[in-house]
């Protein structure tokens, strides 16, 4: 019988981690009953570098039950590298992992779903919302928009599908020879390329505490996705700078007219315009093969993308 492991990446959960201990372990005590996982299936609780209780209570639990693992990774590195690190992790131990954040927005019930899946030959089954009528209309529009982008930008990934997904072992074990150090897990899953499904749910309020994920945040990983996996941005900076010169050719051709004509007429305001636009345009340009050009100073680096401080497991991982 397969063996489960719920993967959950904590990061100041102190309020919110009674509950979805308490709920996960209700997801696993069913499905052991039902005879889907085996009775040494497991959830993997991450600690994110948290500066309240999280860790002091993943411990704790941890030693009143023994289907509680723990992981405590040395700072703050951010929720894709603390994802990263339990999917490996539990990897090496589960026939099938599990990823869903603490906040237990997702809903846990279509975790069995998911499993029946897997045992229908599936590696991969992604956790995909319905529809987004509790998100705010700015929430909503930016969620869609970003989508979109992502998608114009030839980046391949699950509409309105966040970390809530099934992972076989041979999965997790593909995407662990992913060695980049900018992360976009939606992005790259993906790329994987074993037989795939979906499960639908409508998602919840959070359980407890506050969102872990601001706008700044968002507007980061969405950026981090775009950057990481399409030239496309680079591309439309030599299409603007060809649309630039053939303006530049009307703009003298209508110069030489004006000039044979007799009419020509001194213009400060479309100079300094001119000048700042196209002042303007050079430093986005710049600015953009710069974020490129950063990421592959990232990369070159190849720095550790996580340290394990703890590891708390009934067997060596």
């Amino acid at each position: 019988m397969d063996r489960l492991a719920i993967v959950v990446p904590c990061y100041n959960e102190e309020e919110a981690l009674p509950f979805s201990i308490k709920e996960l372990k209700r997801v696993l005590d069913d499905l052991v009953k039902k005879e889907k996982i085996s009775k040494d299936s497991f959830m993997l609780l991450v600690d994110d570098g948290s500066k309240d209780k999280t860790w002091e209570t993943i411990d704790k639990t941890h030693k009143e039950d023994k289907q509680v693992f723990g992981l405590k990774l040395a700072g703050n590195v951010g929720h894709q590298y603390a994802l990263t690190a339990g999917l490996i992790e539990a990897g090496k131990l589960a026939d099938i992992t599990i990823s869903i954040d603490a906040d237990l927005q997702d809903d846990t019930d279509v975790i069995e779903e998911m499993v029946d899946k897997f045992h229908q030959g599936k590696d991969i089954v992604y956790g995909v919302r319905n529809d987004r009528k509790k998100d705010s209309f700015f929430k909503r529009t930016t969620a869609q928009g970003f989508y979109k982008v992502m998608s114009m930008m030839g980046v391949k990934t699950v509409y309105n599908h966040a970390d809530f997904r099934l992972m076989s072992k041979r999965a997790v074990e593909h995407f662990s020879k992913f060695g980049e150090s900018n992360l976009f897990l939606r992005g790259m899953v993906p790329l994987i390329g074993y037989e795939t499904d979906c499960v639908y749910y409508e998602r919840k309020e959070r359980v407890a505490g506050e969102s872990k994920y601001p706008l700044k945040k968002m507007i980061a990983l969405a950026w981090n996705g775009i950057t990481s996996f399409s030239v496309k941005p680079i591309n439309l900076i030599l299409g603007m700078g060809l649309f630039i010169l053939f303006l530049c050719v009307l703009a003298a051709i209508y110069a030489f007219v004006s000039y044979l004509s007799g009419s020509t007429v001194a213009g400060w305001t479309s100079l300094i315009l001119s000048i700042w636009f196209l002042g303007g345009l050079q430093l986005i340009s710049i600015g953009l093969i710069g974020q490129y050009i950063g990421k592959i100073y990232t990369e070159v680096k190849n720095r550790p993308r996580y340290n394990i401080e703890i590891l708390l497991a009934d067997e060596e991982i």
